[in-house]
This record gives structure tokens, sequence and C-alpha cells, in this order.
């Protein structure tokens, strides 16, 4: 019999067939300790109470949960949108970043590194070590720095380092791979903050677990505003799946909601041109996990494509890997003309304009068929400052709305 057909995380890492902790040997040390601390400091009342007090009076917490009117009366149904763009540092990366640098800091590290696509986790990560008077390196993809010049300075501006990786097609993969091996030469004394739910365990439980504070609120506002805590339908964009995770966390094994997830579909799925990993990997090791992976016929792990930094990775989360081949979530690859028709769409109906991430889960909204009556919460998850010119650059695709 199947263990009260959870959705979470088993004592080994693992989720369903995806997770575990596959690293090289010289880091073996340093995730096992991990292991085998994280909990303790996670629930301990210190950390609470120190992680708490920052999400309220530093980064603003807790995130609105807005009725959005003219979109629910597009879409059939009651729409709330969860406002993680209204942050400090503008998306929900901090919630974890707040919590992975306390993390550090009771086990003695001295020094922090991270990787970032968008640059929102770098942003949040630099604030962080900012906050706490800690060396940080931030490693990101040539061409995501190229595409995300804003956050760059962001960075820089906050005391980072910001090393551009020029190798494979210069995105978050290849800014991954040298965080690793930045993290392999330098175990003892660095905490390498991921910036989703993905990597060697305990990462993508502890992620989704700081995460978590997304759907807690969820359920308390929503119990303020229409007198129950769940919605019927959850949606929220997927590419490493922190967001996603921390929107789903507290109704994964709740049977009346429905998960919706939109990962990007690039050019296409079907094209070659795309970073819908559930729609097209196969299972095999990426970054420390059993996971989903885009790969060629022979093995090698493809490159992602997407106008999204944020969403162009070739792996997802094993958490959403379990979720998607046990169809407990829906998931839709949102190609990029319609990511920015979405993003458009929003802007011009409710006055808010997403993150390019953020889009494609606006973009789902066409695809999934709702009640009238359904309650759906949609997870913002950044805001769009960052985006606006490669908004402004292919607005021909905003249809309706390109034209000013």
């Amino acid at each position: 019999m199947e263990d009260k057909k959870t959705f979470q995380v088993d004592e080994r890492g693992f989720y369903g067939e995806f997770g575990g902790a596959y690293i090289p040997e010289i880091l073996y040390g340093t995730v096992e300790n991990l292991k085998n601390c994280y909990l303790e400091i996670l629930e301990s009342e210190e950390f609470q109470k120190e992680y708490i007090e920052l999400l309220r009076d530093y980064v603003g917490r807790p995130s609105p949960l807005y009725y959005a009117r003219r979109m629910s009366e597009k879409y059939g149904c009651r729409l709330y949108l969860k406002r993680e763009d209204l942050n400090h540092t503008g998306a929900h990366k901090i919630n974890n970043t707040i919590g992975q640098i306390l993390m550090a800091k009771k086990m003695g590290k001295k020094r922090i590194i991270a990787e970032t696509g968008a640059g929102q986790h770098g942003v949040a990560t630099a604030t962080v070590c900012a906050l706490m008077d800690m060396p940080c390196v931030v490693y990101q993809g040539a061409l995501d720095v190229e595409r995300q010049h804003t956050n760059v300075e962001r960075m820089k501006m906050l005391g980072a380092e910001v090393r551009p990786v020029t190798s494979g097609n210069q995105t978050l993969k290849d800014a991954t791979n040298e965080a690793i091996r930045d993290w392999c030469c330098h175990p003892q004394d660095t905490f390498y903050i991921i910036g989703s739910t993905v990597g060697p365990h305990p990462y993508p439980d502890m992620v989704a677990r700081l995460q978590s504070i997304i759907s807690k609120e969820i359920k308390e506002q929503l119990q303020d505003k229409i007198g129950r805590d769940y919605p019927d339908v959850l949606m929220a964009c997927v590419g490493g799946g922190s967001n996603a995770a921390g929107t789903i966390y507290h109704y994964i094994d709740d049977a009346r909601v429905r998960i919706i997830l939109a990962e990007a579909g690039g050019l296409g799925a079907d094209t070659g041109h795309t970073a819908a990993t559930i729609h097209t990997g196969r299972l095999g090791i990426l970054h420390g996990s059993r996971t989903l992976v885009m790969q060629t016929p022979d093995g090698q792990v493809m490159e992602a494509e997407s106008i999204s930094a944020g969403l162009d990775y070739p792996g997802i989360g094993p958490m959403h890997a379990n979720l998607a081949t046990r169809h407990r979530a829906t998931v839709y690859s949102i190609n990029d003309d319609e990511a920015v028709k979405a993003a458009y769409e929003l802007t011009r109906m409710e006055g808010i304009i997403p993150a390019l991430e953020s889009a494609h889960a606006i973009a789902a909204l066409q695809k999934a068929t709702f009640r009238h009556d359904d309650i759906v919460v949609l997870t913002v998850s950044g805001r769009g400052d960052k985006d606006v010119e490669t908004y402004l650059n292919n607005k021909n695709m905003a249809g309706e709305y390109g034209n000013f």
C-alpha cells in the first residue's frame, strides 16, 4: 500500500523515484552535515523567531492576495493573485535566501556562493549577504548577464562579485555548474545558497519549506476573504520550481485542490528550442538530483531555450517531476509569444507588470478550464522591471496590446 498517498519528500530524500543526492565525493561530508542538521535548525524556536521577524519587518510579508476583477471576468472564475512581486527585491526568492543565510550562520560558514538566471535569486542572495555582512559570489551565464543587466548592477551595488559564465549556452545550467565547481574547491567554509527546489537532498526540501510561507499565507488570507482556507485551483510557473513549491506546499496532499503549472515552451516543446522539461525530458541526473532532464539520445544534457532567463533550465525539481508523472499536477508548456502576450494582458487589465517567469503562469489561464465559481490562486512570482526591455523588443508578440 502506498504510504498515505503523500507527495512530500521521504526520509531518503526522494519524491517517488525522483530526488536523492548524487554528488562528488569531496562534497559528501558537507551535504551529509547539512542533511543531518537542517530540520533541527529550521524547526528550532530561535531560527523561527528570527526568520519570521525578518520576513515581516525586512521582506514586507505577508504579501497581498489580490482579487483580479477584470481577469476574473475574462476567464470565468474568481481569480486571486498572490503578489510575491511586492516583496523586498521584487520576487519570491528572498523568502529562501533569508532562511538559507540564517542556516549558513548557524553552521559557522563564512562565505556564500549562488547561481542565478534572471538575476532575482542573485539579487536576493546579495541582499541578505549585505544584511549579514558576508562575502558573496554569484555565478550567472554570460547571456543572462547581458539580458538582465539591471539585476547585475543591483548585485554589484549590494557588494556581490558577479562572475559571468561563458561555457555551454551561457545560461542557468552553466551558472549552476560553475557554482558547484566552486563549492567543490571550498567545501569547508562555503555555503551554497541554491535558488530553487533543485540539487542534492536536502536542498529541494529545504527550499520548499522556506518558500512554504506562500501557501501558509494563502490559507490564512483565503479564510479571511472567502471563509474557507483552500482554493479550487493553484497556479504557478515552474523552472526549477521554488515559487511553485511554496504555492502548493500546504495543499500538496489535499485532493480538493487542482494544481496547474506552467513551464517554458520556448519556440515550442516539439521544436528542440525549448525549456519544457516535463514535456520533453526523461529520467537522468542533473546537479545532484535524479529527475527529468532534457537529453540527447545518447544522454547528453540539451541546452534549454526560453525568452525567460529564470525558466531557462533543462531540468526540473524532483518534487515537480513526481507531481507530473503521478498526475497530481497538470503542466502546460507556454511558448515565448504566449508568455509575452499574457504579460501585456495582465499589465493592461490589472495594472501589474509581471516578470517573464510569472507571465508563463498567466498564459496558462487560457489553456485551463474553470467553473464560474472556482477560486483560483495564481502566484505572481516576480515583478517585471527587469524584463521591460525584453517586452518592448518583443511587443509584436503582444497581439491587441502591442499597439502603442
